[in-house]
């Protein structure tokens, strides 16, 4: 069982490092093709059809770059096509949801404190709440609003903020925001996968069968490309929001998370206006950072359980359980003399004012919850605590593991 523990750990780094290395290439795709789009240039003696051209020197050589509006008058041989990126990092990030927030719902997803649910009910609306906004999204895109850029834009803005109000309501701070986007991601991998790709197979269909293509298949492919352009900063911080406990574990992160959505439009308006003109708008970057002050400001203001509430608390099924196993009131008693110092609420530790990662180990119940990862940093492995602030011998990691041991064995 703990070797499955420790395999499981490892599986889901594994998961973790393909699903960032697949949207490191997903977003620098991304990220480049709008750049050369809007870098585009006229030209004398340009191809019948070709709509700009753009020079550019990287690795030793010079590349010549022809778009296409609609498309060549001959298929060429070699098409490269740009989907596997976000197929892989979609598929990936979902798996590593299951791995984290379903299989460890208990710790990661559910919050006794906001809802009381069961965990096959959490992970109902984890994932059956990731397609809504792909439904309602898609379908104001193929209405009127469709021919509304800003307004539709607008629109989506709304739905993200009322479903990062409402995951707050249910979920772990942690969880709220990192399904906040997986909610968005889903949105930008179905545009490619529904949208962008269909309409470009009907481009080159057409023209491989001798037919002229309509123009508007790449308009809408240009229109859904665009929006995925916008949400993508916003993802990425919502991703590595796990990582800051100011960001997930105060009263207000669902307020935040939306704040971080217009920081991500200001900041790709200044460089897509920039690759356009040469120039980027800097009052962009004065209202960016006036945002992130704002969110500094909003993440100081902490509702979260005081330690009262937690030692009032009844504990819920899974906490139960680990802190009725053989070995708790020593685990216990080792986890308040070599962490609490520092996983509190109120932090003793000289330097420290928020417990790291939002981990707080001070009552039975704090104790219980955290488990397999106090088995995981501190029983198996000697992450924690950090050696230059407390030296935890091997007696200790030992009574730890005999705790979770004793509990997993039942």
């Amino acid at each position: 069982m703990y070797d499955l523990a420790i395999i499981w750990d490892w599986i889901a780094f594994a998961v973790r490092w393909l699903h960032v290395i697949t949207a490191m290439a997903w977003i620098g795709a991304s990220f480049y093709f709008i750049a050369l789009d809007l870098g585009l240039r006229k030209a004398a003696n340009m191809p019948v059809g070709c709509h700009g051209e753009e020079w550019q020197v990287h690795g030793g050589g010079f590349y010549h770059i022809q778009k296409y509006l609609v498309a060549p008058e001959n298929m060429p041989e070699h098409l490269i096509w740009h989907k596997w990126q976000s197929y892989i990092t979609w598929v990936s990030g979902a798996a590593l949801l299951m791995i984290v927030y379903w299989v460890g719902g208990e710790l990661f997803l559910l919050d006794p404190t906001k809802a009381n649910l069961s965990l096959w009910q959490g992970i109902v609306i984890s994932g059956g709440s990731l397609t809504i906004g792909w439904i309602a999204y898609d379908f104001m895109c193929k209405s009127k609003l469709g021919e509304h850029s800003t307004l539709l834009m607008l629109l989506l803005f709304v739905i993200l903020v009322i479903m990062a109000w409402g995951y707050d309501q249910i979920f772990t701070g942690r969880a709220a925001l990192l399904h906040l986007g997986a909610f968005t991601a889903t949105i930008m991998t179905a545009n490619v996968f529904f949208q962008i790709m269909p309409n470009q197979r009907i481009v080159v269909n057409d023209l491989k069968a001798g037919r002229t293509p309509d123009a508007k298949y790449g308009k809408i492919a240009k229109l859904r490309s665009t929006h995925n352009n916008y949400l993508t900063l916003p993802v990425v911080f919502l991703m590595l929001s796990n990582h800051y406990p100011l960001a997930f574990g105060t009263e207000y992160s669902w307020i935040i998370a939306s704040l971080i959505f217009l920081t991500g439009v200001t900041i790709r308006h200044y460089f897509n206006t920039m690759h356009a003109t040469g120039s980027g708008p800097h009052w962009t970057w004065a209202v960016t950072v006036l945002l992130f002050v704002l969110i500094a400001w909003l993440s100081t203001l902490s509702g979260t359980e005081t330690l009262e509430e937690a030692e009032a608390r009844a504990p819920t099924p899974y906490e139960q359980h680990f802190a009725s196993a053989a070995g708790f009131e020593d685990a216990y008693d080792t986890v308040l003399g070599n962490c609490s110092m520092c996983h509190a609420r109120e932090p003793v530790w000289e330097g420290l004012r928020w417990p790291p990662k939002g981990v707080v180990l001070e009552t039975q119940n704090d104790v219980a919850r955290y488990a397999d990862q106090i088995y995981l940093h501190a029983g198996v492995s000697h992450a924690m605590p950090p050696p230059n602030a407390v030296q935890m011998d091997d007696e200790a990691r030992a009574t730890i593991v005999a705790w979770v041991s004793a509990a997993r064995a039942d």
